[in-house]
């Protein structure tokens, strides 16, 4: 689509182009206008029809390609959720008649495969909203968010040990997008911390502190860690777009983020808040 929208405008701008000199060589040689300031108001209006007219022709199919691209990801959001609400519903009572440990593990397994499912549908609702420009501010206890981060993502991960020391805090923010921020920064921490399967989270004075004692950044790797595809270690899963997520949603609601780190010992993740 691109390539061929690619083609027209420049087929159009040489048409263009040639159509504007066609009319100053008419009232140039022939009507014979010698005022430079008529020449130059008459170019001018030429310039602008013509711009106005390629800009249409460049904006208009790209805005129906994402009206589309947006129309699409709410209608495969609202198709998502009944199929995920009817897992949940099913697997809770499907569980009040298990008494296999085997059968309840199994059982629980699904569920928390589901709970990651619902989380990728809140993710692709936030995104939507984000796009929309409607994303909801609201007072956080932060502390407690922070809780059920590590509830959950201590499912995924139950090989790993999370020491939390949160002090009550409370911040007016973007709960969703916060959420990802959390996850995203635990989730790089255990997957960086090798063999050493703690990581341990502090909250005081509105700042985070989020410490793994994995195989850590040197200097060197600290200055890429935000570009998009960069990962440290290529042997991980994923695809190195976390951390700039998390670096754009600090800018956009001022948090200070800062990384501290060495090799072989370990990264400090700090995030400050503002207060309120």
């Amino acid at each position: 689509m691109f390539h061929n929208l690619r083609i027209i405008i420049f087929v159009y701008y040489v048409v263009t182009a040639i159509t504007i000199m066609t009319i100053l060589y008419y009232f140039v040689a022939i009507i014979k206008i010698e005022n430079i300031f008529i020449l130059i108001f008459i170019l001018s209006l030429l310039i602008t029809f013509a711009g106005i007219i390629i800009s249409k022709l460049s904006i208009d199919p790209l805005f129906e390609h994402l009206t589309n691209l947006q129309n699409l990801s709410k209608e495969t959001l609202h198709e998502l959720n009944l199929p995920i609400s009817t897992i949940m519903t099913n697997i809770h009572m499907l569980k009040k008649n298990l008494s296999s440990d085997k059968d309840l593990k199994r059982a629980a397994r699904i569920e928390s495969a589901c709970e990651m499912l619902q989380q990728r549908y809140n993710e692709l609702d936030y995104m939507i909203k984000l796009q929309s420009s409607n994303v909801n501010y609201e007072t956080i206890e932060l502390d407690k968010l922070i809780e059920s981060r590590v509830e959950f993502l201590n499912r995924i991960y139950p090989h790993m040990e999370f020491t939390l020391d949160l002090i009550e805090t409370q911040i007016k923010n973007d709960k969703v997008g916060l959420s990802k921020v959390v996850d995203n920064l635990i989730d790089n921490a255990v997957k960086y911390s090798l063999n050493i399967h703690k990581i341990d989270i502090q909250l005081q004075g509105f700042t985070l502190y989020i410490k793994d004692y994995g195989c850590g950044i040197d200097d060197v790797e600290l200055l890429k860690i935000f570009d998009n595809y960069y990962q440290g270690n290529q042997n991980m899963k994923g695809f190195g777009i976390g951390l700039g997520m998390v670096k754009r949603f600090c800018d956009a609601n001022a948090i200070s983020l800062k990384f501290r780190s060495k090799p072989n010992i370990g990264t400090t993740v700090i995030l400050k808040f503002k207060e309120n």
